[in-house]
């Protein structure tokens, strides 16, 4: 287990982070969703404190409220504190990292159930684009699965099932806890140690990397909804390929404010949509460049058309210099604004280190600094091919507008 201890005297909060390699990209068809149950049951009880109510008020009661995530590579716990409360905050987070009681199964079971019902439409199909994009994008792979399994899958989980996933992954392999805050560094990590000392070292599970893409891929998903949402992902590099630092600077150009590219095109010129977004995703083996817009029904296939416009002529021109001076310097100045921020100081040096980039701000900073525009029109040719399209298109429309998003997807060039 990896532990890091960030001091921030300037800040007047603490943080306690803990990364754990887990998530719907290391289960089974069968377990899809049963990391995500687990950090439900995070919450339910310890045995100090055996009740979900009980579990609450003590963190409460010390300043902080736990916060838990899951996403398809990675789970998280977070909380902040005020720091005077931070070292009696630690053992309570170690208890909940080490010993949850699964108790109250039914109860959480009947939460995530309906949480996974604002995925789903009065059928029960799968109308969530988040989703449905991976799942085009990465068929038959546990990267195209939801995060939150199916209600079936839910249904079969229970305590020595739960038991053994908590077992499998909460090892130290497979975690980084680390604390940001106004504190002395060295007394924090022997506690640290001492809390967690006792966790199995386990095994960092292996991934097994996506099969290549080699065309375009399409899928219509009816909705009765005033607007059409459409997703459009490009397979793109791993987190750990050279190419992504230029590939972070590509995804800035185009959507990085008001001022960038795609809102510039299709809402202030266009007034196609209220808004439009860009994304980068980067997994250990692979990655999405993932953009999203929502329009009247009618107008989803000029919406398309006008986003392959954008990447087409990103692809084929290149950022100007004045793009991409902008885009560095507003990632210098937010990661300068994370300095301020134990939450997000806590959460990078997480990540960087359960990631294996391990990667301090500064030469994150560095390293982005020195991307050269050749880079970043390399790296637009390279992601913005057909080879690589994925795209999604959640709405109402007949067959001859789902035809015409087809043929748009299929014919981009």
């Amino acid at each position: 287990m990896r532990l890091l201890a960030v001091p921030m005297p300037h800040v007047h909060r603490s943080v306690f982070e803990a990364q754990i390699r887990i998530g719907s990209r290391f289960e089974s068809a069968e377990e899809n969703g049963i990391s995500h149950f687990l950090e439900h049951m995070l919450y339910r009880g310890t045995p100090r404190h055996p009740t979900a109510h009980d579990q609450a008020l003590a963190f409460e009661t010390l300043g902080g409220t736990l916060q838990a995530a899951t996403a398809k590579d990675f789970g998280s716990l977070q909380i902040a504190m005020p720091p005077e409360r931070f070292l009696d905050m630690l053992p309570l987070l170690a208890e909940v990292y080490q010993e949850p009681l699964m108790s109250g199964i039914e109860i959480e079971r009947g939460i995530v159930h309906e949480e996974i019902l604002e995925t789903l439409d009065e059928g029960g199909n799968l109308i969530d684009a988040d989703d449905l994009l991976g799942a085009v994008a990465f068929p038959g792979h546990p990267l195209g699965r939801p995060i939150t399994g199916a209600p079936e899958q839910v249904q079969g989980f229970d305590p020595p099932r739960l038991r053994r996933h908590h077992q499998q992954f909460y090892v130290g392999q497979s975690t980084t806890l680390v604390a940001a805050g106004p504190f002395e560094p060295e007394q924090v990590l022997r506690h640290l140690e001492q809390l967690f000392g006792g966790v199995p070292s386990g095994l960092r599970q292996p991934v097994l990397a996506p099969g290549a893409q080699s065309a375009p891929a399409f899928r219509f998903v009816p909705h009765a909804a005033s607007q059409t949402c459409l997703r459009v992902g490009f397979r793109a590099p791993s987190f750990l390929d050279p190419r992504e630092p230029a590939t972070q600077l590509l995804v800035r150009v185009l959507d990085d404010g008001l001022s960038t590219r795609l809102y510039e095109h299709i809402c202030d010129r266009k007034g196609l949509c209220y808004d439009v977004a860009a994304c980068y995703e980067a997994y250990e083996d692979v990655g999405m460049v993932d953009l999203s817009a929502e329009s009247a029904n009618e107008r989803a296939a000029e919406v398309l058309r006008e986003l392959f416009a954008v990447v087409s002529r990103l692809r084929d021109e290149g950022p100007t210099d004045s793009e991409l001076d902008k885009a560095k310097q507003r990632h210098r100045w937010q990661l300068q604004m994370m300095l301020d921020d134990p939450e997000e100081v806590a959460a990078h040096f997480a990540m960087s280190e359960l990631g294996r980039t391990e990667l301090h701000p500064a030469e994150r900073r560095d390293q982005l600094a020195a991307v050269t525009r050749e880079q970043v029109m390399q790296a637009a040719r390279e992601l913005f091919q057909s080879s690589g399209l994925n795209v999604v298109a959640v709405g109402a429309h007949g067959r001859r507008n789902r035809e015409r998003l087809r043929e748009l997807t299929l014919s981009y060039t």
